[in-house]
């Protein structure tokens, strides 16, 4: 599916100001923010996408490549996320989020208060997004080239099985934690000083269980490893970032999942070398064929391929074969294959092949070697003068 427009995402015009892109933003991330819509999957989808946006157009240096390039100018950009954070090409929507509205989420007085009235706190013991993942994954040159299916283990947590994630055992149920009275601080004097803390005994939850499920101890959530099927798109390269959906850590008291976020990173060739979607491939030829002229067979990503060396054909001549390079990732097209010509000095001559070679070199005229006949004339004129 198509990325859509990060001007139409945000509902800007091109032209629009940095104010007016804030503005935008604001009033959209507020609208679609998790914290306002619990549980509603696309919201969450549209708010990441809001992000993304904002931070492509806030940024004057992002904004103009991707107003020269769309969004192919990311597409090489290494845009993956740890399991603690985010980093690379594109942040964490919340680390966005913050940074505008300047606040940290989360607790009395927050930001969240501050926007979404009382009901939008964000309570602790309430359902929390589970953590974004990040897999490095090494392909061949080919796989990234042609597309392929990839089936990665992941080691994550996911949501307990017997309690459903509650944290609970079966029939037990969260009383208020009788350590903070439901607050999920305990304050301490020191003198003339009050500290807050978080809660030992709930862990700033405010609530406890009865009886801890005894799978998963309370936790609500075990750690398993779990095979995930990827399809890999043709045209991808290093640093190119696959999002799957839902397939990150289990979110804790029935909160969302995380998602996963692959990171590509491509074996180089023995043949070819690439240059965005052109292929470059140096075909070496003998000293008989480039001065005769030959049929040659040439690899291509898709098989063999023939092209004609005519008489005469120098070292370093470049042939283009159309359509035979790597299919653009966003699909615009495929790019060609340049076959650059190497053209092979014999070596390790028997004395009948040096002999034969001599009185080649005596037959010689300067019509046989234009190029270096005019370049040591150029030289004598040069020495002379």
């Amino acid at each position: 599916m198509a990325k859509r427009d990060y001007y139409e995402i945000l509902g800007v015009s091109k032209g629009a100001s940095k104010d007016e892109l804030k503005k935008a933003y604001r009033k959209k991330a507020v609208k679609f923010h998790p914290d306002k819509n619990p549980g509603d999957k696309a919201a969450e989808e549209k708010f990441k996408e809001i992000g993304e946006a904002y931070e492509a157009l806030s940024d004057p240096q992002k904004r103009a490549a991707y107003d020269q390039y769309g969004h192919a100018a990311f597409d090489n950009r290494s845009q993956g996320f740890g399991s603690a954070g985010r980093g690379g090409g594109f942040h964490d929507p919340f680390d966005i989020f913050r940074e505008v509205f300047g606040g940290g989420g989360g607790g009395g007085g927050s930001i969240f208060e501050d926007l979404f009235g009382e009901g939008g706190r964000r309570d602790p013991s309430g359902p929390q997004r589970g953590s974004d993942l990040r897999y490095d994954l090494e392909i061949t040159f080919e796989e990234a080239a042609l597309g392929c299916a990839k089936q990665v283990p992941i080691t994550k947590l996911d949501a307990c099985d017997l309690c459903n994630g509650t944290g609970a055992a079966p029939g037990s149920k969260l009383t208020t934690c009788s350590t903070c009275g439901g607050r999920g601080q305990v304050v301490s004097s020191r003198g003339i000083f009050s500290i807050a803390q978080t809660c030992p005994a709930c862990e700033g939850v405010g609530k406890r269980v009865e009886k801890p499920c005894p799978k998963c101890r309370g936790a609500g959530r075990i750690e398993g490893t779990k095979t995930i099927k990827l399809k890999i798109p043709p045209g991808v390269d290093t640093g190119a970032r696959l999002r799957s959906s839902g397939n990150g850590e289990a979110g804790l008291r029935g909160g969302a999942r995380g998602d996963l976020y692959v990171v590509l990173h491509v074996r180089e060739h023995e043949i070819f070398e690439r240059s965005k979607d052109d292929l470059l491939c140096e075909v070496p030829v003998s000293f008989v064929q480039a001065t005769l002229g030959s049929d040659l067979s040439v690899p291509t990503l898709q098989g063999q391929a023939k092209i004609r060396i005519p008489a005469g054909t120098q070292s370093g001549t470049v042939f283009r074969l159309k359509g035979k390079g790597i299919k653009n990732v966003q699909g615009y097209g495929v790019g060609d294959l340049h076959v650059r010509v190497s053209v092979e000095v014999p070596t390790q001559l028997n004395p009948e092949q040096t002999e034969k070679l001599k009185k080649f070199a005596e037959l010689c005229d300067d019509k046989v070697n234009p190029i270096s006949t005019s370049f040591f004339e150029k030289a004598r004129k040069f020495f002379s003068g």
